[in-house]
């Protein structure tokens, strides 16, 4: 019945433009790479390291399976906006307006606990220096996250297109990261563990060393949902591609900041290709860069994932050291102080506190984007108003809550009632994406755009 009632009515409207010349790899390429950033600090750095710490090899079968997962979402979620330059979110308000809502309320819901990551990263920070002295692990967290989003706060308002500023911050958070986390993999003591680890990927290879805590089942859950951006995170990539200027989205102007030569009014609705051999050649470029681009996040993600996966077990697991509470990325500081002692300590400190409060800058960016194109996609007066005060009055909203919600428990179960209230999400919108770019999308695409 959704489909029937979703059809041809609703897609129509939308016009016909030409479909913009590829780029080239250098500029085009960067979406996958932001995806890659947030990834590492939404979860791979916490909650695989801590079920591998706590159960050695019993799970780590499932960490590639879940990882691949995301690949043919973020593929669907692309093709999407590179053909109409539209969100993944109007795509789904166009299949069903009540699947949209629905949709919307779970995606506002998660995303009220994103805080967390800000004080995740303090946990680091407040390692690293062990200021404000005198103060307990708690305040001194708390301090650095507020002091963390106080600084991203400023970049995003000082900074003239906030996408740009975000793809220059991730890109070295990501280069750190991987760089960082190879070379503590290749230190003696971790490649000793590296045969036995292989052979974890195939499948259990013994009993569980220790019995298995009910309290652990939801760190498990979002071990899985989160394996890359799980649950409502992975829609972001459309919004990131979108600003980016990718494929038909170039027609649709970017949030902040003009496209060069393009105007700055972000347009709510978008446009097919049209239909001839220049645009079908320029496809085929577009959809070779969609392919190698969400590779890179999930394929990068998954790298790193391994990586932190093998150094939990090589150094946590034999210790039965865990992540935890207010000392998230304090445990996992033995990554780095196996090589390099206390250097390598604090280097690891000040790498984790990176990769963790940058997640707090990209996910207030992106769901401040989402937020503003929904609310212009269900009430048409609002597009009088122009994005960007959409956006930054919705930055601002978000900045407030997650300072609020970070007083209210550890950094840990806040991303666990994220990931959980996801969870939803992610069983809802797969689906979703196919019957929209699969049967109600493709009819009205040229024969060489269709999936």
């Amino acid at each position: 019945m959704i489909i029937r009632k979703a059809s041809a009515d609703r897609f129509v409207t939308l016009g016909t433009r030409p479909l913009p010349r590829f780029p080239g790899w250098w500029l085009a390429l960067g979406p996958g790479i932001v995806w890659l950033a947030l990834a590492q600090g939404s979860g791979e750095l916490i909650w695989w390291p801590y079920i591998v710490a706590k159960y050695g090899l019993t799970f780590l079968f499932l960490l590639i399976p879940a990882c691949l997962l995301q690949y043919p979402l973020n593929i669907e979620i692309g093709r999407y906006t590179l053909l109409t330059g539209e969100s993944i979110f109007h795509g789904f308000f166009r299949l069903n307006k009540a699947l949209g809502i629905l949709l919307w309320v779970l995606m506002t819901l998660s995303f009220l606990w994103f805080g967390a990551f800000a004080s995740a990263g303090g946990t680091a920070l407040a390692a690293l220096t062990d200021f404000p002295a005198g103060w307990s692990a708690r305040a001194q967290t708390l301090f650095w996250g507020y002091a963390s989003i106080a600084v991203f706060v400023a970049a995003v308002l000082l900074s003239g297109v906030v996408y740009t500023l975000i793809e220059r911050f991730m890109k070295v958070v990501a280069i750190v990261t991987v760089a960082g986390l190879l070379w503590a993999c290749l230190q003696p003591e971790v490649l000793s563990a590296l045969p036995e680890f292989a052979r974890g990927l195939l499948g259990p290879t013994g009993p569980m060393p220790r019995p298995w805590d009910n309290a652990d089942a939801t760190k498990l859950l979002t071990a899985i949902t989160f394996a890359g951006l799980g649950g409502f995170w992975i829609l972001f990539y459309s919004y990131w591609l979108r600003d980016k200027g990718c494929a038909m989205a170039v027609h649709m102007g970017r949030i902040t900041g003009p496209i060069v030569g393009k105007p700055e009014t972000v347009t709510t609705d978008g446009h097919l290709p049209r239909d001839t051999p220049a645009a079908a050649r320029e496809w085929r470029r577009w959809r070779r860069y969609l392919s190698v681009d969400a590779l890179i996040g999930v394929g990068g993600n998954l790298l790193t994932t391994l990586m932190t996966c093998l150094l939990a077990y090589a150094l946590l697991f034999p210790q039965g050291l865990l992540p935890k509470d207010y000392e998230l990325a304090v445990v996992q500081s033995r990554f780095f102080e196996v090589g390099w002692g206390q250097v390598g300590r604090l280097l690891f400190l000040l790498v984790a506190a990176a990769f963790l409060a940058d997640t707090w800058l990209a996910t207030a960016d992106a769901v401040s984007r989402m937020q503003a194109d929904i609310v212009q996609i269900l009430f048409p007066r609002a597009r009088a108003i122009a994005q960007r005060y959409l956006y930054y009055g919705f930055f601002a909203a978000l900045t407030a809550i997650t300072c609020l919600t970070m007083l209210l428990d550890a950094p840990g179960p806040l991303i666990l009632v994220s990931a959980v209230i996801g969870f939803a999400g992610t069983v809802i919108f797969p689906p979703a994406l196919y019957v929209l770019n699969h049967r109600l999308l493709a009819p009205l695409l040229p024969m060489w755009a269709r999936p």
